[in-house]
């Protein structure tokens, strides 16, 4: 029996419209252009603008772009899995609040947690629902409104993050293209190292949690750093032994966009050159959910049939994993 793969056969993006620089976070909080750039590779990033928006009135455009360019409805699409840290609502799902956006009328859908891994864990979890032969279309968003729980006060942070959102749709493969396989891990005891402290049901919101600023994201740079920079290079590295692939073997490597030289001892560690890495992160900064996506979306039309692809990813948490999938078009 042919082995059904999940390709993805369609991608597509949005960022929104407003561009943060880093000449004007400079005018926001004690930082300077050399500083930002030197330490993440950021220029600037992409910020949701308007009263009442949330990641969902990004998703909107990103999939509706892909199902033009699929030649598809809404009403085709099986299952959608919502990637994000920044729902528009505790709930219900901005999975379900997206299919209804768009009429997406035969889908049913759930969000995934799990932070700036979740869209890679969306794409290991898709690909299983079309493996087992149950669903055809499965829609795989990723996206955040970053800009909605980061303190502009706090130079550590507000520098890193943006917003946007991009999609991509997993259809059956019988070519060998497709998801061929995935490494995901997690640990919980990284939690105090990056984290929104209270919201949750453990630290529900009081005049108190908003008084002390505890709604924003709170990050100590330098561990998730260090867990990052190892992880992220080391799983990608992994995949890539599990499935004999040289660095020769692989067209593009697909890192998180969290900060440029995290990106590039990633690159190191997997041998592979520096002009196969997809890189935005000067445009967009962390989008979370969102890089892995908006990278697919901007590389797509340098994608060839059959190409090796390594996206690897790391997020609080802690979160990380990789992923090797064959370009199907």
């Amino acid at each position: 029996m042919t082995k059904i793969h999940a390709a993805i056969t369609a991608v597509n993006g949005y960022v929104p419209d407003y561009v943060l620089t880093n000449h004007e976070l400079e005018t926001m909080v004690d930082t300077n252009d050399e500083w930002i750039t030197t330490r993440t590779g950021i220029k600037e990033r992409r910020i949701l603008k308007g009263e009442g928006l949330g990641t969902s009135d990004m998703a909107v455009p990103a999939v509706n772009g892909l199902l033009e360019k699929r030649g598809i409805t809404a009403d085709e699409i099986d299952l959608i899995i919502f990637c994000t840290s920044t729902p528009d609502r505790v709930f219900p799902a901005t999975a379900n609040i997206l299919a209804d956006k768009i009429g997406a009328k035969n889908a049913w859908g759930y969000d995934l947690q799990a932070t700036c891994s979740g869209f890679l864990f969306g794409l290991a979890t898709g690909s299983q629902f079309i493996e087992s032969g149950k669903h055809k279309k499965v829609l795989v968003v990723g996206g955040d409104k970053m800009s909605s729980m980061i303190d502009y006060q706090d130079r550590a942070t507000c520098i890193i993050f943006g917003d946007g959102c991009g999609a991509a749709l997993l259809e059956p493969d019988t070519e060998g293209n497709g998801i061929i396989d995935s490494v995901l891990k997690s640990d919980g005891s990284g939690v105090p190292f990056l984290h929104q402290k209270a919201g949750g049901s453990m630290r529900p919101t009081t005049h108190e949690t908003v008084d002390n600023r505890e709604h924003y994201l709170y990050q100590e740079g330098q561990s998730v750093f260090k867990f990052a920079v190892t992880n992220m290079a080391e799983v990608a590295a992994e995949v890539m032994e599990r499935n004999n692939l040289k660095a020769d073997d692989i067209a593009w490597l697909v890192p998180h966009q969290a900060n440029k030289r995290i990106i590039d001892a990633t690159a190191v560690r997997t041998g592979v050159s520096p002009d196969k890495v997809v890189i935005n992160i000067e445009r967009y900064g962390n989008t979370t959910n969102g890089t892995l996506p908006l990278c697919l979306w901007e590389w797509e039309d340098k994608f060839k049939k059959g190409d090796n692809i390594i996206l690897a990813a790391f997020g609080g948490g802690f979160t990380w994993g990789a992923l090797y999938l064959k370009w199907a078009y």
